[in-house]
């Protein structure tokens, strides 16, 4: 996309590549979570003046391409994500997993990188994850 956001004294195209997990690294998102996760980040990437480009929820990490206006920072936006998620998820399935502790259900870290003119291929990329991961484990099966 070649078509630039504006504020109100800025043309802008800032689209990062993101990638964090839960904490342990728990195999939980392809449960009830993964239907209601992409909605929730949507929803508060808006909130943020962001969008979510493209996301694909692994089955354990999160893949997301975000549109983050220059007046964020980067780390602003997926903190502030992270947070709300983790606290939107212990107060929906709180009460029936004892491990859904508001905040600490994603790991500390997470992976950022810009995007630039790469853009049609780490998008490619975040569709394709899930099957590349099969394929590896494939032949992890038979090492």
């Amino acid at each position: 996309m070649d078509q630039y956001e504006s504020l109100s004294h800025t043309k802008w195209e800032c689209k990062y590549h993101i990638v964090f997990i839960p904490k342990c690294r728990r195999r939980t998102l392809y449960e009830q979570l993964r239907e209601h996760l992409g909605e929730v980040f949507r929803e508060l990437a808006r909130q943020k003046q962001s969008r979510v480009e493209e996301g694909h929820l692994m089955p354990d990490h999160v893949h997301m391409m975000l549109a983050i206006p220059p007046k964020y920072a980067v780390s602003q936006v997926v903190g502030y994500m992270k947070g709300k998620s983790a606290i939107h998820l212990a107060r929906v399935y709180g009460e029936r997993k004892r491990n859904f502790a508001g905040q600490h259900f994603w790991a500390r870290g997470y992976f950022v990188s810009t995007v630039g003119r790469d853009e049609a291929m780490i998008r490619e990329y975040i569709r394709n994850q899930e099957k590349a991961d099969e394929k590896l484990e494939q032949i992890k099966l038979w090492q």
